[in-house]
């Protein structure tokens, strides 16, 4: 069930449902505080604005063809290597990024998998030792990593679930990666970024299929 209060129409941008939990007790506590310490109150208030903002949920349009990759989610493309016979592309995302997360391409959920680990900063080379998410698809999968400060990784999808390019499948609040390891018949001559590279989620294409059917 959503937990979208009513009065939510009132801001500029959609966030996800959770961002409402996460403002409730700043935004409270604000408000006691407004009248009797000002300052208090208003830093408070701001830090609930803050928490919305951080968990906005824009509308993306994704490529029509069909035999693209498009991002998993924004930021920055902070790494690109082989990994046997496949190619990992991780996005970072920075805390002004959106955070929440799309399927590069479209498929079923085969499986859901959370793996404990270290909260080290997303940006790092030792970050794929962090806790993460992993959502496989089969063909390829989609790891959602935490950083130093982002405990909260939230899927939104489960197994048997379809989802279509571009869909929504989960968020992390403050801070993380998102990587795919993509299909096998992506090549580096298929890949469309480098590391360095900045891309939105469900509408920048990472890669092309050209071997695809």
């Amino acid at each position: 069930m959503s937990r979208t209060p009513p009065f939510a129409r009132l801001l500029p941008f959609p966030v996800v449902d959770a961002a409402w939990d996460l403002a409730l007790v700043p935004a409270l506590a604000g408000a006691v505080a407004l009248p009797f310490v000002p300052p208090l109150g208003g830093a408070l208030v701001a830090l609930a604005l803050a928490i919305l903002w951080f968990h906005r949920d824009p509308e993306r349009e994704p490529p029509e063809a069909d035999a693209t990759v498009v991002a998993p989610a924004d930021g920055t493309v902070s790494v690109v290597r082989e990994e046997g016979s496949r190619l990992r592309v991780g996005v970072f995302m920075n805390v002004t990024d959106v955070h929440v997360n799309r399927a590069p391409l479209a498929g079923e959920v085969r499986e859901v998998r959370h793996r404990p680990g270290a909260n080290r900063p997303a940006f790092d080379k030792e970050s794929d030792r962090n806790e993460q998410v992993a959502i496989d698809f089969g063909e390829y999968e989609l790891l959602v990593i935490a950083g130093w400060f982002a405990r909260r990784i939230h899927p939104s999808v489960e197994p048997g679930d379809r989802v279509e390019r571009g869909d929504r499948v989960g968020h992390v609040s403050f801070g993380s990666r998102a990587d795919v390891v993509l299909p096998a018949d992506v090549t580096r001559d298929d890949l469309l970024v480098a590391e360095g590279d900045a891309v939105r989620a469900g509408e920048t294409i990472i890669a092309e299929r050209s071997d695809a059917t």
